[in-house]
């Protein structure tokens, strides 16, 4: 199968000037991705679970055919240039001996550094011809920052022209001070070393750091589906005023899936009536690095036509007399303005187990609460689904109950693309159209607006968007989820480009709140409008970040910091009250100890 034909590239670059204008690329690869699949199935075919789980980076490079080894070797990145050139290739020098093809290419070390943050790249040489260039993985074992790619001309002043270049999203730019390095992270170079300044500069992506991670890669889940249904979760797809969406798994025994339901009113009276059944969407989801439950069934069903501000109790199965689960209940949104309250929580990520305990806690000291939303990196690694099978475990009995409200953070993201969050999660699909559906979303609650972006695309591809839903909602309170902080805890983490996009609207739009994640530690802004300090939440907005997890980071001192903490793992609960249009926000650590609140009214 042949990699996805790119629809940006063909970058003409003058030496020592800017990127010019984009045309069209062409061209067919053999596609690295399918490659990596093909090696995989191959490991589990020759090789037993033991051998598997101590498998080296050696020990892989030697398994690889001659085919495989060329195309990891070549396809990764690949360009043409119209002159002899002298390709740099900057590896981050902690992968040791990898990258394999970096070697076997004839590349010569230089002995020149790149500094980028904490991270040290060594520059590797080596001169081609004009023509094509194709460069490869950027490692077997999965770690190490991205490489960067850097050309000059062999003969001095001569024109470089790249064209071709893939993947069509990658850039090109000077090798200057000040340059970003990647496509998709906001960080500069603050210097170049002077034997490279200048040069054309092949701006990589990140998220192909483990396109080629064949070390460490295989897992094994500690609780693995059966034919009873498990991690039944509710979320909202529809008005949830009158649609409920429920999702859950089982084993492949199980083919079907359907929801037994009715009002709990009808329930609990003498006379019941006969439940509702509705049938739900079945499909495979596909692990196979999970060597001991590789496929199991994914079942949703999506309760249309509900009456809003009701409790249903309702079960699922699979339509055979014994093969329910035990009852549990959900309520609808209230049709008018009523008093309601949710729970919001940073990353959880790391330590689910004892996340389950900081959940659980939650849930009992109020149960009252409609919802959660969960600011982005829900798990570590979001490829593996025997991490996703843990936070489901770990969160059983609540999320049954009281829906959830995801937000993708980068670990989500892990291997370039969030496919186990978007399979296993049934959501809006009214976000931009430039994004894949269910990545950024809004749905409205009571008298509030919630606005679920994804931080890790462009944000200002999702500006016009964000505009378009804050401009046209009448709600007296609007909320904005989002996974990387507009306002850093960090000293090294800003995201300029969150900040320039969105806040802007939302200071036009008057946000109320903005509930972040990612730097793991505790900070809640002062009242912000155009970045600086206003007098009170009536005329700007606030911007908590919390952590959830066991993983901490240090947190810096800023002047817009209000109050903040480091190593405690928080949950927040935000009441609405209509009386007063007042909103009551308090954070709780794991051991229900109030550590922070503030009062907004309207």
């Amino acid at each position: 199968m042949n990699a996805a034909i790119a629809t940006k590239a063909l970058i003409l670059c003058l030496l020592g000037f800017g990127a010019v204008p984009l045309r069209a690329h062409v061209g067919q690869h053999p596609s690295v991705h399918d490659t990596v699949a093909g090696i995989m199935e191959r490991l589990k075919r020759e090789m037993n679970t033991n051998e598997l789980s101590q498998l080296t980076t050696k020990q892989v490079e030697n398994f690889l055919t001659s085919k495989e080894r060329e195309i990891l070797s070549t396809e990764h990145i690949s360009f043409r240039v119209n002159v002899p050139v002298r390709v740099s290739v900057m590896r981050d020098t902690r992968l040791g001996e990898e990258p394999f093809w970096l070697f076997e290419q004839g590349f010569q070390p230089t002995g020149i550094k790149v500094t980028e943050g904490k991270s040290v790249f060594d520059v590797w040489q080596k001169d081609f011809e004009a023509g094509w260039i194709g460069l490869g993985v950027n490692s077997l074992s999965g770690t190490g920052n991205h490489y960067l790619v850097s050309l000059a001309p062999k003969v001095p002043g001569a024109r470089i022209e790249v064209t071709d270049l893939y993947p069509g999203q990658l850039r090109t730019a000077a090798f200057q001070a000040g340059v970003e390095p990647y496509i998709d992270e906001p960080a500069t170079l603050k210097s170049v070393p002077p034997e490279l300044e200048g040069q054309i500069l092949i701006q990589t992506d990140t998220e192909r750091e483990e396109d080629a991670r064949l070390v460490n890669v295989f897992r094994w889940t500690q609780y693995v589906a059966s034919e009873k249904p498990d991690q039944v979760v509710l979320t909202w797809s529809e008005n949830p005023k009158t649609s409920q969406s429920i999702q859950w798994r089982t084993s492949l025994k199980a083919s079907r899936g359907y929801v037994r339901y009715q009002k709990k009113s009808e329930y609990a009276s003498f006379q019941r009536r006969k439940p509702t059944q509705a049938a739900a969407t079945t499909t495979k989801l596909e692990t196979p690095t999970l060597l001991n439950d590789p496929v199991v069934r994914r079942h949703t069903a999506v309760l249309r036509g509900l009456t809003p501000g009701t409790t249903y109790v309702y079960s699922v199965g699979d339509g055979s007399a014994d093969g329910w689960t035990e009852l549990a209940e959900f309520t609808t949104a209230p049709s008018g303005i009523e008093p309601f309250s949710f729970i919001y929580m940073g990353d959880a990520q790391n330590g689910l187990d004892r996340w389950g305990t900081l959940v659980h806690n939650a849930y009992r000291s109020r149960p009252d609460a409609a919802f959660y939303i969960m600011a982005g990196d829900l798990v570590n690694r979001g490829a593996e689904r025997n991490e996703w099978d843990s936070l489901f475990h770990n969160a059983a009995g609540i999320y049954d109950r009281r829906p959830l409200v995801p937000v993708i953070g980068n670990h989500e993201c892990q291997g370039g693309q969030p496919r186990l969050y978007l399979e296993q999660f049934a959501l809006p699909t009214n976000g931009p159209a430039a994004l894949t559906p269910k990545r950024a979303y809004s749905f409205e609650y009571g008298n509030a607006l919630f606005v679920v972006l994804d931080s890790n695309l462009d944000p200002a591809k999702q500006a016009p968007w964000l505009e378009q839903t804050l401009s046209q909602s009448k709600a007296t309170w609007k909320f904005a989820a989002f996974h990387h902080p507009a306002y850093s805890s960090g000293g090294n983490r800003d995201n300029s480009e969150v900040r320039a996009s969105w806040t802007p609207l939302f200071d036009k739009y008057h946000l109320d709140m903005a509930l972040q994640g990612h730097d793991h530690a505790y900070l809640r802004t002062y009242p912000l409008k155009n970045s600086q300090r206003v007098a009170s939440p009536k005329e700007g907005t606030v911007y908590v970040l919390s952590v959830s997890g066991t993983k901490m980071y240090r947190q810096d001192q800023h002047d817009y910091t209000e109050f903040g903490m480091s190593n405690v793992a928080t949950f927040q609960v935000l009441d609405i009250q209509i009386s007063g249009n007042r909103l009551l926000y308090r954070a709780y650590d794991l051991d229900g100890k109030l550590r922070d609140e503030f009062v907004i009214e309207k």
